[in-house]
């Protein structure tokens, strides 16, 4: 997954949806012989369908498809030959968007294959257009493609308006990031060097070998000026030894994770909060330095800009270095993960929002969800509801919901006295049909009516 410095996988998604499990009358899924089946074979089986799963030919084990991203080292001229390659593949992206609307409002067609045909007719008007390589234009068409279609399908299925993907639009010089993708027949590796069609060679900081030949390659530039390879190619799961340890793990605010062992706890980093005051600063000067609208930007401008760029993505990388390394902590010492269904878009309307936001549950989330792809872990993703009410010890369901200011839940029917989070750590793993060899004293069935007095 993660190679250099940035992973790609995020991007895709994992279906954790697929491993849901409902507070009350749900069922865990079992296999032929009744026993639990594991959900990471259900995010597997859902990520095949999306195109980062293949199972091995002829072999019991799996293959991963994911992307490795490394640092480029580019020269002058080869930036030059770059930005040049992706002005063209800009046009060909506006172009589509310009056919496409033409076409919709005509009532046709719109796909791919037509707008291939376009562009053969295109590149033999356009000597200029010629010179650039005719893959990195087609695969504009074709992720072009996949963009509308998505948009289209949202329509059709009239998704809510916050879920759907807007039409493609059109990439303006100055506000579009570079990104050139290839295709195996647009690029080649030979001597420790990337070589791209129309006589590009990039120079790639090798910080790990690639497990396999790379299928494709997509060339992109950030917001702080660095340029990256990001291959996409296909490894083997790195499954672990069975441990039979247990672990529940509740998100939150004050502490990003809380589990059942509070050995595994991920505190808050406030990476963010840290480097408030620098990047005020950068934004304080890219203020002063703004010119009116229509006017270009000056040097000293572009300066305050990319420093900003740069306070940012260092909150960034710390933020995912945290929780990268708690999430590998966390499978490493455990094979059956029961992980709250949280979604971090509910803070953003809270007054806890900037500190929500701050902590990166999202990210932490991910990250434990691929780890547990990975290294072959039970990992089940469980419906947070009542798990605040729930005694993780009896099964007992309070009356009343607790309010946010207490923090220690207190059963009225056994007597059980656990802190908050922790307990809803243990009622997920509870829940999941986990046997919680390493969660203390944690009931498996879950009674469908008791309510405490």
């Amino acid at each position: 997954m993660q190679v250099g410095c940035r992973s790609k996988f995020t991007e895709t998604g994992c279906g954790v949806r697929s491993s849901w499990i409902h507070p009350r009358g749900g069922r865990t899924p079992l296999d032929p012989k009744g026993r639990p089946a594991s959900n990471v074979g259900i995010v597997l089986e859902r990520s095949q369908r999306l195109g980062i799963f293949e199972p091995m030919a002829g072999t019991g084990t799996s293959e991963l498809k994911v992307r490795y991203s490394y640092r480029l080292r580019l020269s002058r001229a080869s930036e030059r030959k770059l930005m040049a390659e992706w002005d063209r593949c800009r046009f060909v992206w506006n172009q589509c968007v310009t056919r496409s609307k033409e076409l919709r409002e005509a009532g046709e067609q719109c796909g791919p294959a037509r707008l291939d045909k376009e562009l053969t007719a295109l590149r033999s008007e356009k000597p200029w257009l010629k010179e650039g390589s005719s893959v990195a234009q087609q695969q504009t068409i074709r992720d072009f493609g996949a963009a509308r279609s998505k948009a289209v399908k949202d329509v059709m299925n009239k998704a809510p308006m916050t879920r759907r993907r807007g039409f493609p639009r059109f990439k303006k010089k100055d506000l579009a990031l570079p990104s050139i993708n290839y295709t195996r027949r647009g690029f080649s590796l030979k001597g420790g060097r990337l070589h791209l069609a129309g006589g590009i060679e990039l120079g790639v900081v090798w910080s790990r070998e690639l497990p396999s030949a790379p299928t494709s390659v997509r060339i992109s530039r950030d917001s702080c000026g660095k340029w990256w390879a990001s291959f996409v190619t296909k490894t083997r799961a790195d499954p672990l030894p069975q441990l039979n340890r247990a672990i529940g793990v509740d998100w939150g605010v004050k502490e990003i994770a809380t589990t059942t062992d509070e050995a595994f706890d991920l505190p808050h980093p406030n990476h963010g909060k840290t480097g408030a005051a620098k990047l005020a600063k950068y934004q304080r000067m890219m203020a002063r330095r703004k010119r009116p609208k229509g006017v270009p930007k000056s040097n000293r401008y572009k300066k305050a800009q990319l420093q900003t760029a740069n306070a940012y993505a260092k909150v960034a990388r710390k933020r995912k270095d945290d929780t990268r390394k708690w999430a590998k902590n966390v499978i490493y010492n455990h094979d059956q993960i029961a992980v709250e269904d949280f979604k971090p878009k509910f803070l953003a309307i809270s007054t806890m929002a900037r500190r929500a936001a701050d902590g990166g549950i999202g990210q932490a989330k991910r990250e434990l969800i691929w780890m547990a792809v990975k290294h072959g872990r039970d990992l089940r993703v469980v419906d947070p509801r009542y798990t605040t009410k729930d005694c993780c010890q009896c099964g007992a369901r309070a009356k009343h919901a607790l309010p946010l200011s207490e923090r220690t839940y207190t059963c009225s029917a056994c007597g059980s006295v656990r802190p908050r989070d922790r307990n809803s750590a243990a009622v997920m793993v509870a829940r999941a049909g986990f046997n919680p060899t390493g969660v203390d004293r944690v009931r498996l069935d879950h009674p469908t009516g008791d309510q405490a007095a």
